[in-house]
């Protein structure tokens, strides 16, 4: 693989290939010039690790903290819905559940949601949906439960009050459905459940529906079922103490385009502690990982998507969004990706065999800037293939 071009456009501080040797490179202009906070980006096949770098200091001009490295710890928001995905199968799996189970049967709380809709007037109306909501419609977020009309500012400006109010100890999933639910009697949805995309809480109501079945936390559950079994000891809900030490601090971007150490512009979700390598041991059998590549939306579910990305040629699997089309330069047909809201993304492109991974920890969400280097990064990445 050829790799000059790459180091050439990214100008890492560091790179790792095939070895845990280090060599210094050319500072990123980006982050030297605070157009963007620390980076790190990369890269895998199945048998080796191809690619690491990384770029800026852990926590914004704090040079005590030390540069970002492979072991420094970054909060991932939306990346966390394939783990869901994979705890779905591992249920279904097991004959705990299946693509079509009734949520309602795990879950009463959300019994008869409504269709929200709007009069001529502008008005909010509703009515009583017509079809129940699976555990397939949660998976490919075409359950109606979305993260409701004000979903463009909510991703950019601030998170959904449920990510970010403290939630009852005594019935939790109840106090975080009420959030959701406000002024109406029940559950509000986009549309009828199966009908349409609606970006939002579907994967969190497959984590609830996990912990009502296995009687454990989320927290326990992923740690005993998936991330130990692959090696990975350094992910959590809650930042410990020994994580809070390798964490990347959240940065933001002013409105005249600043990157400036987060500081109360936008509340972010609880991670209080109190309350709280390779894979060689298959958490998932061959025929679940396959529906993870495999499209699932409708034709007019899936135009909702790509117009909610505004991209072209994109679906939605059992646990990511997929790629239909060849991205020129970029990642093949079949690929499965998505993005967190404080600005990770990361790809899986079967047809080429790897699998990348972006890390930054900034906001407003999505930053442009940081968009904009993993594109380039991806696409000096592929450059570099032979």
């Amino acid at each position: 693989m050829k790799y000059n071009a790459l180091w050439s456009l990214l100008g890492f501080l560091s790179y790792r290939l095939h070895s845990s040797d280090f060599l210094p490179l050319p500072k990123l202009e980006a982050v030297e010039s605070k157009r963007t906070s620390g980076l790190v980006f990369g890269a895998t096949s199945v048998e080796n690790e191809l690619f690491f770098a990384h770029a800026g200091l852990r926590v914004l001009d704090d040079p005590l903290s030390g540069p970002m490295t492979e072991d420094s710890i970054l909060w991932i928001c939306s990346q966390t819905k394939m783990i869901a995905s994979i705890a779905a199968f591992q249920l279904i799996e097991a004959g705990k559940l299946s693509l079509d189970t009734d949520v309602t049967e795990i879950l009463p709380e959300l019994a008869n949601p409504v269709i929200v809709g709007q009069t001529p007037t502008g008005q909010a109306e509703f009515r009583t949906s017509k079809s129940v909501i699976t555990i397939r419609h949660l998976l490919n977020h075409s359950s109606g439960l979305d993260y409701g009309p004000e979903i463009n500012r909510v991703c950019k400006d601030f998170l959904p009050t449920p990510y970010t109010t403290y939630h009852a100890k005594q019935n939790p999933i109840q106090h975080f459905l009420d959030q959701r639910k406000g002024m109406f009697p029940t559950q509000p949805l986009k549309a009828e459940p199966g009908t349409d995309f609606g970006y939002g809480y579907g994967p969190d109501v497959v984590g609830f529906i996990v912990e009502r079945i296995t009687g454990q936390n989320l927290e326990d559950y992923f740690k005993e079922h998936i991330f130990l079994p692959l090696g990975i000891t350094a992910a959590s809900f809650y930042l410990t103490p020994d994580l809070k030490e390798r964490a990347v601090s959240m940065s933001y971007r002013e409105p005249d385009g600043t990157v400036v150490p987060l500081d109360d512009q936008i509340p972010l979700t609880i991670q209080d502690p109190t309350k709280a390598g390779i894979a060689v041991n298959p958490i998932l059998t061959s025929a679940s990982v396959e529906t993870f590549f495999q499209p699932t939306l409708h034709p007019l579910a899936a135009e909702t998507l790509n117009d909610y990305l505004k991209m072209k040629g994109q679906q939605w699997s059992t646990a990511l969004c997929l790629t239909t089309v060849d991205m020129p330069g970029r990642r093949r047909k079949g690929s499965a990706w998505w993005w967190g809201w404080a600005g990770s993304y990361h790809v899986i492109d079967p047809e080429t065999g790897v699998a990348l991974v972006f890390g930054s920890q900034l906001i407003p969400s999505p930053d442009p800037e940081a968009a904009e280097i993993w594109k380039a990064t991806e696409e000096a990445f592929y450059g570099g293939l032979i």
